[in-house]
């Protein structure tokens, strides 16, 4: 396994624009958090002033709790005791819990984690940088994460759903034998099949099969396990999610944002609404106002002003952030230093500044996560022998295959040297009517509009008659581009890790952090 390209997210016709913007330090007010060592010498400054003693210790009676049924390797236990001191920060990356771990990019989003605490480490020696994953087991679109993908097959599970994902419990695990048929002839497909069967044992939890999963994939890397889902964690947002149901504080402190960004942008990732909180039961459901009560929507229930607060002050556990609160739950308990996501995640953190400003709670550095992609030789040599590079399949792919179809082609030649002269005759013959009178030059301009359309209807028939004459190539062109684009998505947001991982083991892991761009955002191309 190689390197053989490294493209900036700025090279990238389908990278969302305001990532771009991001990256190049072209949005106002967000210059400080980007990445940079200056940057993050503030911001531990910052969180050293502002994350109390009080708030370590709870955050570090919550990981031994929660990780107490896992087999943790010294550098965990390090971490987690490391917490309790003033000089100790995290470095985090959130997901969804997908079966198996879903699309193999969270692999790379939580490599990318522990290589940036490395980095840190390197960088400032006095301090200590733990990894962080945080899962996202409140979530309740179960046909979100019931899933993945291979190269040959689609695997699923049904259970009964509503409520947050991570309290499911696994009794469809069918699955696990259609796993095995699959891999069990790979290099590394027993222990695959091992970690599968560890992870999704009936009975288990969603929540504990994620734990299990990455604890196996990541312990020897020192990353540590988070869930939210907890009452001791919950209770340090009671005053924050009181100020929420009270005075809509989110939605109207990211209003102004939201509006910049919407102006230049066109959208934005996600709009908050007035009350960003769900009520965790057997079901998670959103909490709504109507000027009188508070409405557990779906639900046949209601609660006054002076109920709903004496709900929050006794189970705060019940109150579950939506996407655009849950930054705000994340930040405001652990001493977190940067966020790593995806493009998506990036747009939506960008429109709750204005809000972390009023709450008087530092607003970390943003990492768009780097992207991996695994091409094999045959693959690579495909891509050579049509005189192609990499970084074309992440261009305007259609205009890139045209231009191949066209390449050499005498006819085309013919009518772009003849609509050139005919252009510059039009130019020409323009200056000339416009002495005799205004008007005459106008009358040219409409002949040559109406000309000149007529040579480009001429070019768009002669392209399609050279796609129906030159039908292998197009399909050679197609077929190649469904090789690095699988399901005409990129390769890490379709196959799962283990399409890798059975053929290089935890060396394919140990790769992947090797090559990992720390300090720019870039897609990284291995030859496989």
């Amino acid at each position: 396994m190689k390197t053989i390209n490294k493209i900036s997210f700025q090279d990238i016709v389908s990278i969302p624009k305001l990532v771009k913007d991001f990256l190049n330090h072209n949005i106002e007010g967000f210059e400080e958090n980007t990445f940079s060592l200056s940057h993050f010498e503030k911001k531990i400054h910052e969180k050293q002033s502002s994350f109390t003693s009080g708030q370590r210790e709870i955050l570090v009676a919550a990981l031994e709790k929660q990780l107490s049924d896992l087999t943790l390797s010294p550098k965990q236990k390090q971490n987690i005791e490391s917490l309790r001191h003033t000089k100790t920060f995290t470095i985090t990356t959130g997901h969804q819990l997908n079966l198996f771990s879903g699309p193999v990019f969270f692999v790379y989003k939580i490599l990318q984690t522990i290589k940036t605490c490395s980095f840190l480490k390197d960088s400032f020696p006095e301090f200590n940088f733990v990894p962080v994953y945080w899962m996202a087991s409140e979530d309740h679109d179960f046909a979100e994460i019931n899933h993945f993908k291979t190269e040959n097959n689609y695997y699923e599970i049904n259970e009964k759903s509503g409520g947050a994902v991570g309290r499911i419990p696994l009794s469809d695990t069918f699955f696990i034998s259609e796993f095995e048929k699959e891999f069990k002839d790979f290099v590394f497909g027993t222990e695959l099949i091992l970690m599968l069967k560890e992870a999704y044992k009936a009975g288990n939890t969603l929540t504990q099969a994620i734990q299990i999963l990455v604890n196996r994939l990541f312990s020897e890397f020192g990353l540590l396990i988070l869930d939210g889902d907890s009452r001791e964690l919950k209770t340090q947002m009671k005053e924050t999610f009181k100020d929420e149901l009270l005075n809509f504080s989110l939605y109207k402190e990211s209003k102004e944002k939201i509006d910049f960004l919407t102006e230049k942008y066109g959208k934005v990732q996600v709009n908050p609404r007035e009350i960003n909180l769900f009520y965790l039961t057997d079901t998670r459901d959103r909490i709504d106002f109507d000027g009188n009560q508070y409405i557990i929507v779906d639900k046949n229930k209601t609660f006054t002003k002076e109920e709903i607060f004496e709900e929050l002050e006794n189970n705060p556990e019940k109150f579950s952030p939506n996407a655009v609160m849950r930054p705000v739950y994340q930040e405001t308990i652990l001493p977190n230093l940067a966020y790593i996501g995806g493009n998506a995640e990036i747009m939506y953190w960008l429109e709750l500044k204005d809000y972390f400003k009023k709450i008087n709670l530092p607003f970390p550095i943003l990492i768009p996560r780097n992207s991996m992609l695994f091409l094999n030789q045959k693959t690579l040599g495909k891509i050579e022998k049509l005189a192609l590079k990499t970084e074309d399949f992440f261009q305007n792919f259609t205009a890139i295959t045209n231009n191949k179809i066209l390449d050499d082609n005498k006819i085309l030649r013919f009518l772009e040297e003849k609509e050139s002269q005919l252009m510059l005759q039009f130019s020409d013959l323009k200056a000339v009517a416009e002495t005799t009178e205004k008007s005459f030059g106008n009358m040219v301009k409409a002949e040559e509009v109406r000309q000149m359309k007529s040579f480009k209807r001429m070019k768009k028939r002669l392209l399609h008659a050279e796609k129906i004459k030159q039908r292998e190539m197009l399909e050679r062109l197609e077929n190649l581009f469904l090789d690095v684009h699988p399901s005409k998505n990129w390769q890490e947001r379709v196959y799962n890790f283990s399409v890798f991982f059975a053929d290089h083991g935890n060396a394919w892991l140990e790769t992947c952090l090797e090559e990992m761009q720390i300090d720019e955002s870039k897609l990284i191309i291995l030859a496989i």
